[in-house]
């Protein structure tokens, strides 16, 4: 063979290889909007730790930076808990990108002004021993705290029966958020055995679970990591069933 004609092949070939890779590593700016309860959602800290790239969430929590899939974004505020996503086909496919985050448990501590104990509650900020409620649990309590004929209308018009299951729903989408951000899909796949297309559904069946929902709530990582084992070999034995 000519070595003109060699040298035209190795360069198609040679060609054709980098083009197979530049797809299937095609870089693609997607939009996302960031969520979160009562809290604003502006500024927030929106980083490709894959790429180093950077950028902030608007007034409206919405953001777009440059992704390929398997990147890893991480999510990131003074008042929030900190998020990480990795990208998967259907996010670069998907017109926006749905990212909850969690308003921080903060405590204060005591400052001592001239020799006297000053907190949220001795300033009457708040009263003493008041329990914290989440946006649905307020709206439940403006329901439900009139008496009255207002009570009576809104048990009868089912309103509080929606916000009860408004909660649950709240409280199932923080555990989901929390449950999201503490494994990657590799964990799933590789270490629990967890099909890829079964893993969101993985998840809702471990937050279901009253045992492993109170370990998540408690940050109890040892525990989390102690419970989703056995829970993974029941989901894999109903998916098993499910496809007899």
């Amino acid at each position: 063979m000519p070595v003109k004609i060699k040298n035209t092949l190795q360069f198609i070939v040679l060609l054709l290889v980098q083009v197979v890779f530049g797809q299937a590593n095609i870089t693609k700016e997607i939009r996302g909007k960031i969520t979160s309860d009562s809290v604003a959602v502006d500024r927030i800290n929106v980083v490709n730790v894959s790429t180093e790239k950077a950028t902030v969430s608007d007034a409206s929590g919405f953001f777009t930076i440059p992704v390929k899939e398997g990147d890893i974004l991480v999510f990131t505020a003074v008042n929030l808990e900190g998020v990480r996503r990795k990208i998967n086909k259907q996010d670069l496919l998907g017109e926006v990108i749905t990212v909850l985050m969690i308003l921080k448990s903060i405590i204060l501590k005591e400052v001592i002004v001239n020799e006297s104990s000053i907190t949220a509650e001795s300033l009457g900020i708040i009263p003493y021993g008041q329990k914290k409620y989440t946006p649905s649990e307020r709206k439940l309590y403006t329901a439900t705290s009139g008496g009255g004929i207002d009570g009576l209308l809104n048990t009868i018009s089912g309103r509080k029966a929606m916000l009860k299951k408004e909660i649950i729903v709240e409280k199932k989408e923080q555990l989901l958020a929390r449950i999201d951000m503490l494994f990657e899909d590799k964990y799933y796949t590789e270490t629990l055995r967890i099909p890829p297309d079964y893993i969101k559904g993985f998840q809702y069946y471990c937050v279901d679970d009253a045992a492993f929902a109170n370990a998540l709530r408690d940050k109890n990582k040892t525990l989390v990591m102690y419970l989703i084992v056995k829970l993974a070999e029941n989901y894999n034995e109903i998916i098993i069933f499910e496809n007899q």
